[in-house]
């Protein structure tokens, strides 16, 4: 049966991957030479290529022992983008004031995770549904709010405030965090490449953002 394993790629092997965000967009040219450019995707799909930083024999088989663990593309796990893994911007710390999740209206108590990308022109709210347990931090109009007023569900990256303490009409409501993103591997197939003695590598590592 697929599923969704609540593991973390092994850390030391995702920080030399290297991908990123994907679109897709169809572009109609026009007779008058102008384009006609169309949306296809509402949200951006991640993509990585995690091999190249393996060298070890021991990275080799953790990687191995990881992809038989998953069954190939089966089963989907948390990856860590080795730039985008955080609420705040590279190098800063993560604050409870980071990213807009909500607006309370007194009644409300559930607000999903999100990170905002933009400039003056547009902006972006992606979904985060795999923030890092211990790492969420909310806060309410500017003050930060205790665990037990408002709780994060790492699995499915919802804030939940307590039973009789809804953020009142207006009130701003923030959160920093740190996340993983939900991929699988994008192959059924790993070939690894001894090239001496206790070294080698694995020449393509493909993983692919999913919906958990």
């Amino acid at each position: 049966m697929m599923a969704f394993h609540e593991q973390r790629f092994p850390l030391r092997l995702s920080l030399t991957a290297s991908g990123g965000p994907v679109r897709q967009t169809d572009i109609v040219n026009l007779s008058n030479g102008r384009e006609a450019r169309n949306r296809r995707w509402c949200d951006s799909r991640r993509r990585y290529d995690a091999g190249s930083g393996l060298r070890s024999v021991e990275d080799l088989y953790a990687v191995l022992a990881f992809f038989e663990a998953r069954s190939g593309q089966l089963h989907g796990f948390r990856f860590r983008d080795p730039l985008d893994f955080a609420s705040a911007p590279p190098g800063q710390a993560t604050s409870a004031l980071d990213q807009r999740i909500g607006i309370g209206d007194g009644v409300t108590r559930v607000f999903p995770l999100t990170k905002t990308y933009g400039d003056a022109a547009a902006s972006h709210a992606r979904r985060i549904e795999k923030p890092v347990e211990g790492t969420v931090r909310v806060s309410v109009d500017g003050s930060v709010v205790d665990e037990a007023v408002a709780q994060c569900d790492p699995v499915a990256g919802l804030v939940t405030f307590a039973e009789g303490a809804a953020p009142p009409m207006g009130a701003v409501i923030r959160a920093g965090f740190e996340f993983d993103v939900p991929v699988r591997f994008d192959t059924d197939r790993i070939e690894v490449n001894l090239e001496a003695f206790r070294a080698g590598r694995i020449p393509a590592i493909p993983l692919i953002e999913v919906k958990p």
